[in-house]
């Protein structure tokens, strides 16, 4: 049977049917086809979210067009993360105009508004607005108007990665409700969310009404934390076949194997977020690390405080440097630090080598005195064992003084530490040991971190941590190569992060000082103080008596006899 213009303008499913074809696109999935159906028949305010890779924009995209066939008149306002992705919709939106014959009598005329981010279509009337006009969500959002606003994938990993940021971006599309049109105005969310805190997730409880499609069936236990947003079919389909648990929703899509490939590469916690769209937050028990047990404080090369006490008050709270942790996770500085600062007992250098794929060669350098441990360098380079790389982290264990370098054997069986040494001989020369990892990692990790942070006994150099939030602001690097992101997201499960390497130095370069560290702190005080009185009592008796006396517990002796 033949497909009329009535049969496409009455349902979009049809219209999108022809869009594919024209794309040389197998027919729709039964998923793309339900949020064909959302979008037409969803309400005024809604969110779809569903797993990266279904083709939300694109369908959105025909929606848009088929909106325009039926109503010339209509605006539609495009808004997205970047102006990019915002004209990059725009433009394929207008692209299809050109192209699909039943959509050619919408190209605007010689009068009309004619650019790839703003433009008429043939049959609308003179407006302010024009039909379909993209831009930023921090763009130039004052003076448009729309009779619906596709807001696509206006969430990311750098607009929403503190708490701070995901509060300026929920003020901004809050300035939506002033831009469409009364009474008929729509607000379509398109998304995937990019943290467990998603604005998605404020949204809903502002109104706007959800339907979330995963790439696997959920398990029975995780069900309850969609809140009831799970897509109708998802649930149907479950209760029919219990079976279908942990199968991919839509095999036309991603088949099982295509989602196993994907979840090693994203890391579970990444997995959850982009395709199964989980954004529940755990339990302490799933994420023990947190910013909040942290010292962070300006440190020395050479020297540290004898002692220093840690609080979290909230006048103790850095503000002005956000941290990448969950909302109620801070950055604190200590409460109180002995005024006399000492030359650190020991300084060893961690170094996690990495191939010359996406991962990072990673350095920690890590101090001890009076059992805490102070983090003075923290980063990573790209180019994996390149001469540059070697040569950077010499200079970076001479500069800190280092007197013992660790290094991860399991790469490329020792062959990093082969290269490295000659480099380390011409700049400092100092021990090096090579340390092999047979326990999961995570669970190392986590066992190693864990009980030193939960102790407040791990002080951060605040230079670390600016560094690590100007690293995330930059283009060429993503969130998740942050020390804060490995830190806060560690999991005890195995594939937990995508990228793990800084956390994992940290905890390498811990390890090696945890069996010093059950020396008593306050002993280890009492020592020291004991000893410079000595000192000072051997010098003051040296003095008096005229001779050179080089026992000062003799000498303490001499003094106590009078």
């Amino acid at each position: 049977m033949s497909v009329t213009l009535k049969d496409i303008k009455g349902d979009f499913r049809n219209f999108l049917y022809l869009i594919w074809k024209h794309l040389g696109l197998p027919d729709p999935t039964p998923i793309q086809y339900e949020i064909a159906y959302y979008l037409q028949h969803g309400p005024k305010r809604k969110i779809i979210e569903a797993f990266r890779g279904v083709g939300k924009s694109w369908i959105t995209s025909a929606y848009v067009l088929w909106r325009l066939l039926r109503n010339p008149d209509d605006k539609f306002l495009i808004v997205s993360a970047s102006k990019q992705r915002s004209d990059d919709f725009s433009s394929f939106t207008k692209r299809l105009i050109n192209e699909v014959p039943i959509l050619q009598h919408l190209k605007p005329n010689i009068t009309q508004r004619d650019s790839m981010v703003a433009f008429d279509v043939g049959p609308a009337k003179p407006a302010h607005s024009p039909s379909v006009k993209s831009v930023g969500i921090f763009g130039q959002l004052t003076g448009s108007r729309a009779v619906e606003i596709i807001a696509d994938d206006v969430e990311v990993p750098n607009n929403s990665a503190t708490q701070d940021m995901r509060d300026k971006l929920i003020k901004t599309c809050m300035e939506f409700e002033a831009i469409i049109m009364p009474d008929v105005g729509q607000i379509t969310y398109l998304g995937t969310p990019q943290t467990e805190e998603s604005i998605y997730n404020k949204l809903r409880e502002r109104g706007y009404k959800t339907r979330i499609w995963p790439a696997r069936y959920p398990q029975p236990d995780k069900i309850r934390f969609y809140e009831g947003c799970l897509a109708d079919t998802i649930i149907s389909k479950l209760e029919a076949d219990p079976s279908l648990i942990g199968h991919s929703t839509d095999p036309l899509r991603f088949n099982d194997i295509d989602l196993i490939e994907r979840e090693t590469a994203y890391g579970r916690s990444g997995f959850a977020l982009q395709f199964m769209l989980d954004t529940s937050l755990s339990d302490a028990e799933k994420y023990p690390l947190k910013l909040s047990d942290l010292i962070v404080m300006s440190l020395d090369v050479d020297k540290g405080p004898i002692s220093l006490s840690w609080a979290s008050s909230p006048d103790l709270q850095y503000k002005e440097i956000p941290n990448l942790g969950f909302s109620g996770d801070r950055l604190y500085q200590p409460l109180r630090i002995d005024p006399e600062w000492i030359t650190y007992e020991g300084s060893c250098m961690a170094i996690d080598p990495s191939g010359r794929g996406a991962d990072e060669t990673t350095y920690a350098v890590v101090k001890q005195l009076h059992g805490y441990l102070y983090v003075t360098a923290l980063g990573g380079f790209k180019g994996g064992y390149g001469d540059e790389v070697l040569t950077n982290l010499a200079k970076i264990a001479k500069q800190q003084k280092v007197n013992q370098i660790v290094i991860e054997s399991n790469f490329g069986d020792g062959m990093f530490t082969k290269l490295f040494e000659p480099v380390l001989t011409k700049y400092h020369p100092c021990a090096v040991e090579e340390i092999r990892h047979n326990t999961q990692k995570e669970r190392r990790i986590i066992d190693t971190l864990e009980p030193v942070m939960n102790s407040h006994k791990l002080v951060m150099d605040l230079i670390i941590i600016r560094d690590d939030y100007k690293l995330v602001q930059s283009e060429e690097i993503t969130i998740d190569y942050s020390l804060q992101y490995q830190l806060t997201r560690m999991t005890k499960e195995r594939g937990a992060l995508k990228h793990d390497d800084r956390v994992d130095v940290l905890a390498m370069a811990v390890a090696y000082w945890v069996e010093s560290m059950a020396r008593n702190e306050e002993d280890a005080i009492d020592a020291y103080k004991e000893d410079k009185l000595n000192k000072e009592i051997a010098t003051f008796l040296e003095h008096c008596l005229g001779g050179t006396l080089t026992n000062t517990r003799d000498l303490r002796d001499v003094w106590l006899r009078g």
